[in-house]
């Protein structure tokens, strides 16, 4: 009888181990980019992973329930048990496989040899649902012991913040709100302003879409709002890859009540495309023929575009322009995607023009060819970077690309993917960037983008640049996004901890325009807080001191139907390891709901 009851308890725990591994197994690329991340302190890790099997114990994990954590390349050190003053502990080991039973009061530990994940098995004889502290000793290859800690959760603190406009609150939680912080309590909800209800009879700040020519042949579109709040700080926005202003005008309706904004298109890309064809060619018959033609297919340049090329350091040049001809006064620049890249090099090479930086999933890397700046010898190894008229070979590979991705379908196809929430009304966006598609100049325009040299810095070196000259910063970031994914946020943070840390979920690569009441609120927020030097603390928490990791759901009314967004703050207090530990938590909480 025993042996039956043994036999069938271990097929129940190779069967659970089998279905947890192949769960884990497909966890999202940015897990094991964030476990690479920590593989430089394996000690501090450890004591993350142990918190999270601490955290799956007090939500309920019974006697003998498996765990596997799928860890991809890493290497950990010994690490053993000095003492266990709970219901739960775990260790992980290195070395050759074993079967060891650490007591009554200790886990045990199966590592293979030839298999890339550990099976932790939680052992509980107390039967108690509030586990005391956690202690270990990690050992590294000196035998140094480190110090006993204690694992505490994180607690939540309601917010005070509000603006002069407008005075969200803090609504009690319910009891019955699925979602819970770490800590195990209730999030808390805050009420946030909706947009402009035009239907209502509110729509916004007045719009006013304006052309500026910067250089000969090149008139630089924008759009702007709140020209009469002559007092406010201004506000700069940035558009992503294949966008323009248009994609910020829920940003210029809401934001223009309150400040001066404007929404730039980078030249190459929205409105801001040429007036004239760059090129000439001895192929054009007749001129109604050459203005069916594609601009920018000819076989010689204008003089007017000799040195035209789409890239990062003309981007830059154009939003040094604007600001110091336009706006002639240092602004906040908001950038999300390439427009976030934009933003970053240019505060770290303009800091005396910058008051502070918004990254809206700012994209970390840009362009492939080295910069003739940087790299002068590499760079002249490649004989065409950008510039008009484009090579034969890159015409016919433009010809066919561009036919694809101008498609309509494919235009939705990527929308449908950028958008986490697919209720979210796109048509405006859709037709504008099909509107820009059908320009002469688009498709050669496009070329020079995808071809054009790298900038004068790299994201890393921007960022470090930023710090150096104090600019302020604030992340943004869709938790949905597929292309930015969370971790490069986390990078950020790990390289700027002071910097505060907004993720949005659900939200994916364009939280601006998904979530706009969210954005719009926190942007508020962060200005005020600036504006005021600290006096105004930061949305979302009581006093700029107390800057802890907390988590709240932002609810707003859209259409008549609220809506509820959670916002994860990362604070100065940030911690990686916290975040590693409560990621795989997460999973595996998710993991013993579906089992």
């Amino acid at each position: 009888m025993g042996l039956t009851k043994s036999l069938a308890k271990n097929h129940r725990r190779e069967e659970m181990s089998q279905k947890a591994l192949q769960s884990i197994k497909s966890l999202p690329v940015e897990f094991s980019s964030v476990i690479s991340l920590a593989s430089q302190d394996y000690g501090r890790f450890s004591q993350s992973l142990s918190r999270v099997f601490l955290e799956i114990y007090q939500q309920g994990t019974k006697t003998d329930d498996s765990v596997l954590c799928w860890v991809k390349d890493i290497s950990f050190l010994d690490m053993e048990i000095l003492s266990c003053h709970s219901t739960l502990c775990c260790g992980i080991l290195k070395g050759k496989a074993f079967d060891k039973s650490l007591g009554s009061h200790r886990s045990r530990i199966f590592y293979g040899r030839n298999q890339k994940f550990l099976r932790v098995v939680l052992k509980s004889e107390l039967g108690s649902s509030h586990p005391g502290h956690f202690h270990r000793k990690i050992l590294n290859q000196k035998e140094v012991s480190r110090s006993v800690s204690s694992l505490k959760g994180v607690q939540n603190v309601d917010s005070s913040i509000t603006s002069e406009t407008y005075n969200p609150y803090v609504i009690d939680s319910d009891g019955s709100l699925g979602n819970v912080t770490e800590s195990g309590e209730p999030i808390p909800k805050v009420l946030i302003p909706g947009l402009p209800n035009e239907p209502n009879g509110d729509s916004g700040a007045l719009v006013s879409s304006c052309f500026r020519e910067w250089k000969p042949k090149l008139n630089v579109h924008y759009e702007k709002s709140g020209s009469e709040n002559v007092t406010s700080p201004p506000v700069l926005f940035l558009p992503g890859f294949g966008v323009g202003s248009f994609h910020y005008e829920k940003q210029l309706k809401d934001l223009g009540r309150d400040y001066r904004v404007w929404a730039l298109d980078f030249l190459g890309q929205g409105m801001s495309l040429p007036f004239e064809d760059p090129t000439l060619s001895s192929n054009y018959g007749s001129e109604s023929e050459r203005e069916n033609s594609m601009w920018g297919f000819g076989d010689r340049t204008e003089p007017w575009a000799d040195d035209l090329v789409y890239s990062i350091d003309l981007w830059e040049d154009q939003v040094r322009y604007f600001i110091e001809e336009v706006i002639k006064e240092p602004v906040y620049l908001v950038g999300n995607s390439l427009g976030g890249f934009v933003a970053l090099n240019f505060a770290a090479s303009n800091p005396q023009l910058v008051k502070g930086v918004t990254l809206l999933n700012a994209t970390p890397f840009w362009a492939f060819l080295p910069n003739p700046l940087r790299s002068p010898r590499l760079s002249r190894i490649f004989s065409w970077a950008g510039t008009f008229p484009l090579p034969a070979g890159i015409k016919k590979l433009i010809t066919v690309v561009w036919q694809k991705i101008s498609d309509p379908t494919s235009i939705a196809e990527i929308l449908k993917q950028v958008y986490a929430d697919h209720s979210t009304n796109v048509d405006k966006v859709f037709y504008r960037i099909l509107e820009t598609t059908q320009h002469p100049a688009a498709a050669a325009s496009f070329a020079s983008i995808m071809f054009a040299p790298q900038g004068k810095l790299s994201f890393k070196e921007a960022l470090s640049g930023c710090q150096i000259n104090k600019v302020p910063i604030c992340l943004m970031y869709g938790k949905e996004d597929p292309w930015v994914k969370p971790v490069w946020g986390l990078q950020v943070k790990l390289q700027l901890p002071e910097v505060p840390y907004y993720q949005i979920s659900p939200a994916g690569h364009c939280p601006h325009d998904e979530v706009p009441e969210v954005v719009n609120y926190l942007l508020r927020g962060w200005i005020r807080n600036l504006e005021s030097q600290g006096s105004v603390a930061l949305p979302l928490i009581d006093s700029q001191e107390n800057q802890q990791d907390m988590a709240k759901h932002l609810e707003f009314i859209r259409e008549g139907s609220k809506r509820s967004v959670r916002v994860q703050f990362y604070g100065s207090n940030f911690s990686v390891w916290n975040q590693i530990g409560y990621f795989i938590y997460s999973r595996l909480k998710d993991f013993r709901m579906r089992f």
